[in-house]
C-alpha cells in the first residue's frame, strides 16, 4: 500500500465530489495509485516509499477539499499570494510544501505558511530564510531546487553551484536540509527526460557524501513524467493535472503586495 497520504479512494464515496467540475478526482487518484504501483514494482521498490503531493496551485479551496475527502494530506502551492488566502480555507489538518520560486522578500511569509519550502534555488535565499527563521525561532525543512538540465527558463542551483555551496548552506543553523528537488524539461516521451532524474539522484548522493549525512528526499516527477521519475528514485511525485484535470486560465497577474 501507498503511504498514508495517497490512500485508496472509496469505491462509493458519501457525496460526490462538487469541484472540480467534471472531475472525477476520486477515479484519478485511484489511476495515479495504479500507475505509482507499477512502476514502483519496474523498479522494484516499495510503493510506501514515494510520497504523493497533490499539486493544488491555481485550484480553489473546493478543489482541495474535494481531494482531502479521499485521503489525501499533502499538498503543493506555488504563489505565496495565492496560498496566504487559499490555505485558512482549508482543513487545517493538512501538509502544505513551497514548490515555487521565492523571492527573498517574501520568505517571512514563507517560513510561516509552509511545513517545507522545496524552492531553495540560491544560497541568498536560503540566508535569508535563515533570517527569518531565527526571527520567528523556527527551522524550516528545506529542499534544494536544482537545475540539472541548465534550462535558461527555470530556477535552481547547477550541479557545480549546489556542491560548491554545500557547506555554507549546512551552516545555517536554522534550514534542515532534506533533499533536492528538480523540474525536468517537458518532453512528450518521458523517456527523454531519464537522465534528468538519474543525473538529480547521483547528485543527491555526492550531496550526502559531502554532508556525511543522507538526503532522503527526492521530490521529482509530475504529472507527465512521474513514473519515469519513481523507476530512477524519486521518493516524492508532484502531481496537479493527473489528479485535478486542466488548471483554470489564470487570471490576470496582480501585483503582490
Amino acid at each position: 500500500s501507498l503511504r498514508h497520504n495517497l490512500p485508496h479512494p472509496p469505491p462509493c464515496p458519501s457525496r460526490p465530489s462538487s469541484y472540480p467540475p467534471g472531475v472525477d478526482v476520486a477515479t484519478n487518484l485511484l489511476e495515479i495509485r495504479r500507475r505509482l504501483n507499477a512502476a514502483c514494482d519496474r523498479a522494484g521498490r516499495d510503493p510506501a516509499g514515494v510520497e504523493f503531493m497533490a499539486v493544488s496551485k491555481t485550484h480553489p479551496p473546493e478543489a482541495v477539499r474535494a481531494v482531502a475527502d479521499l485521503g489525501v494530506r499533502l499538498f503543493g502551492e506555488s504563489r505565496i499570494q495565492e496560498a496566504r488566502l487559499k490555505i485558512p480555507q482549508c482543513p487545517g489538518h493538512l501538509r502544505w510544501h513551497l514548490i515555487g520560486h521565492l523571492q527573498t522578500n517574501k520568505a517571512r511569509d514563507a517560513v510561516q505558511l509552509f511545513e517545507m519550502i522545496q524552492s531553495v534555488d540560491s544560497l541568498r535565499l536560503a540566508e535569508e530564510l535563515q533570517k527569518r527563521a531565527e526571527a520567528a525561532a523556527r527551522t524550516v525543512r528545506i529542499l534544494l531546487e536544482v537545475n540539472v538540465a541548465g534550462e535558461s527558463t527555470k530556477f535552481g542551483f547547477s550541479p557545480a553551484q549546489v556542491l560548491a555551496d554545500l557547506p555554507a548552506l549546512n551552516r545555517l543553523s536554522r534550514l534542515e536540509i532534506h533533499g533536492l528537488m528538480c523540474m525536468a524539461p517537458y518532453a512528450v516521451d518521458p523517456e527523454r527526460v531519464r537522465p534528468v532524474f538519474r543525473r538529480c539522484r547521483e547528485l543527491a548522493r555526492e550531496c550526502s557524501d559531502l554532508l556525511g549525512a543522507p538526503l532522503t528526499t527526492l521530490s521529482m516527477g509530475m504529472s507527465h513524467d512521474f513514473e519515469v521519475a519513481v523507476e530512477e528514485g524519486s521518493t516524492m511525485v508532484r502531481i496537479g493535472s493527473a489528479l485535478f484535470g486542466e488548471r483554470p486560465a489564470p487570471e490576470p497577474a496582480a501585483a503582490e503586495p
